[in-house]
């Protein structure tokens, strides 16, 4: 799990620099000497100075945004009037988190003018907060001292939201061939994704995927070949001819994820079965790149490409999936898709399948293969990232447990049962109120503390299930 790279921002008063002007030198050894080591544990963070001027503090700023930090800490280490860092505030992309905290644990009988002075910044962070809902500024904030156990835990899911919104606005996406036709659900305006979220995204030639494959190194294809061999259980349909075209429509995936520099991507299976090029289905490679974080959407959908992205940088491992068929009878529903889930979630007792499909989804000119990719069972959290009216964003998310059940010897696609915190009909028809699209993305554990507060600093919605 990549750490998040956080610039700290420590605000204190102008006039005490003439009233006290040791005051703001113990406070960023406060600072450098507690504050940093903690913090150290959970990102990679960067202070320089207690500032009070709002150049300072633009310029600070400016230098964090060209380093690409990923998350605006502030800490107000003495009282610090909001209008001196507010400005600056409206104007970066960077997420903001606000941590209410200060050097004194207890304020009992001993306490006295100098700790009063060195500990009063959380009427600072009201002043500074109230300026920036006026603003409609998001942030995040959380109030807790070094010695409380849940501070640390509190922070973490605040900076790695704010880590993964950073990565979203940065994300790119790409899409071979086109969005399913009639599928309305994932249907957007990409300008206003763009202007929203921040991704861009690229269109991906069919031609170029096949030039690729064409071209793809024998040896590079062995090696890959090797790979499936040692590392799945292969089914007995499948041929090597059936392994090497796979690897070769891997190679090129692989190839056009690294040139464009993606970090999520679609295709349109009915474009590879309109094009007599077509060799296979790259569903084991979107299996495997899902592994390493790359994110996925079927059918032409960028918006659950941009949330299983996003999903594995703020929880990983985290999948692309969909809610297949309902099980009234175990209380569950089971996951499903033509053939792409991520194989970094199987479960460990056994080797994945990869075997043939029984029925081609289009037609192409070797077989097509899959990885029967079961997820490990346990706790887990199933989100989806959608619009409402109005253009409006809504992350919502559910507590559910995938369950010990699987592989099934008469499936050929990945599947997992997961069943709900409660009564399987509630869980659908709530989802289904709450406009969850067909799409969805899944993660171990449970992520829903930092999928609110992704959607806040998203501006989205948040509904839990």
């Amino acid at each position: 799990m990549q750490k998040p790279k956080v610039g700290l921002l420590g605000l204190t008063l102008g006039f005490y620099e003439q009233l006290a002007p040791e005051l703001s030198k113990s406070r960023e050894r406060f600072v450098r000497e507690r504050l940093m080591p903690a913090l150290g544990e959970i990102a990679d963070v960067q202070f320089d100075r207690a500032m009070f001027k709002r150049e300072d503090i633009e310029s600070a700023i400016t230098r964090f945004e060209a380093d690409r930090v990923d998350v605006l800490l502030i800490i107000l280490l003495t009282y610090s009037p909001s209008l001196v860092a507010a400005p600056a505030l409206k104007q970066t992309r960077l997420p903001i988190v606000i941590w209410n905290t200060q050097e004194l644990y207890a304020v009992d009988e001993s306490c006295s003018d100098k700790e009063l002075a060195e500990n009063h910044g959380v009427h600072g962070t009201h002043d500074l907060c109230n300026v920036l809902v006026r603003a409609d500024v998001p942030f995040g904030y959380v109030t807790g001292h070094l010695k409380d156990p849940g501070t640390i835990p509190a922070l973490n899911a605040l900076l790695r939201a704010g880590f993964s919104v950073s990565r979203l606005r940065r994300a790119r996406l790409g899409l071979i061939g086109y969005p399913f036709p009639g599928m309305g659900d994932f249907g957007c305006d990409l300008t206003h994704m763009a202007a929203t979220l921040g991704c861009a995204w690229e269109a991906l030639p069919l031609a170029e995927y096949h030039k690729r494959a064409t071209e793809a190194d024998p040896s590079e294809t062995k090696r890959l070949t090797d790979a499936y061999r040692s590392r799945y259980e292969i089914g007995k349909r499948v041929t090597d001819s059936d392994l090497a075209a796979t690897a070769r429509s891997e190679i090129a995936l692989r190839g056009l994820i690294r040139d464009y520099r993606l970090d999520g991507y679609s295709y349109q299976f009915l474009a590879f079965g309109e094009d007599d090029r077509s060799e296979t289905l790259p569903f084991v490679a979107a299996s495997r790149l899902l592994a390493e974080g790359i994110g996925f959407g079927g059918e032409g959908d960028l918006i659950a490409a941009a949330h299983s992205a996003l999903l594995s940088w703020l929880h990983p491992p985290a999948s692309f999936s969909e809610m297949f068929t309902i099980d009234f009878g175990g209380n569950a529903v089971l996951l499903s898709h033509m053939g792409e889930a991520n194989v970094a979630m199987a479960r460990t007792d056994r080797k994945p399948r990869l075997v043939a499909r029984g029925t081609p989804i289009v037609p192409t000119r070797c077989t097509q293969l899959s990885l029967i990719s079961v997820f490990q069972p346990g706790q887990a959290t199933l989100t989806a990232l959608t619009l409402t009216s109005g253009q409006r964003w809504r992350i919502i998310a559910s507590l559910v447990t995938t369950e010990d059940f699987g592989p099934l010897a008469g499936l050929d696609v990945p599947h997992t049962k997961l069943r709900p915190s409660g009564d399987v009909r509630e869980f659908l028809d709530a989802y289904a109120r709450a406009g969850g699209p067909h799409h969805l993305a899944i993660c171990f554990g449970d992520a829903r503390r930092e999928l609110a507060m992704t959607a806040q600093f998203l501006g989205a919605e948040y509904v839990e299930i």
